[in-house]
């Protein structure tokens, strides 16, 4: 297995992982803030709605990941790193999201543009979480019931 078949393989398990550990964290803060709600009576539709979007963002991005995972799956198929490449870029143009006309981008700047996507996934979660815990402190009157 050559060395750019090998680098493919293994982002394409770091996504996939990303992308289901991501959007299963998102599901559970999703999943737990109505019971949650309920029990102490969060305020305001507008922290439901943040709340919401903090959510969704990850789920999103973990979706994105995903389809990442699965294009460069696509190139580690191939022999060559060029035409692995230039079969994500006929995917890419077939689906309309991306052009033909343009340089092809190297395996290095793909793999940075998702290290990007995974820095946003993991601040949104993070961002989704820490909103969660402040409305849980408010709902709480700000003492811990642990």
């Amino acid at each position: 297995m050559t060395d750019w078949k090998m680098l493919a393989g293994t982002a394409t398990r770091q996504l996939r992982r990303n992308g289901f550990i991501g959007g299963a964290l998102a599901l559970f803060l999703i999943a737990i803030a109505p019971p949650t709600a309920g029990a102490y009576g969060f305020t305001g539709p507008l922290a439901w709605w943040l709340l919401l979007s903090f959510c969704l963002l990850p789920l999103a991005l973990s979706v994105h990941l995903l389809f990442d995972a699965a294009l460069f799956r696509l190139a580690a198929s191939h022999d060559e790193e060029n035409a692995g490449l230039a079969a994500i870029d006929d995917v890419l143009a077939r689906m309309g999201l991306g052009s033909r006309e343009r340089e092809p981008a190297s395996l290095a700047e793909r793999l940075a543009g998702c290290r990007r996507l995974v820095w946003k996934q993991r601040i949104a979660l993070v961002a989704g979480a820490a909103l969660y815990a402040v409305l849980l402190l408010d709902a709480a009157d700000g003492a811990c019931r642990c």
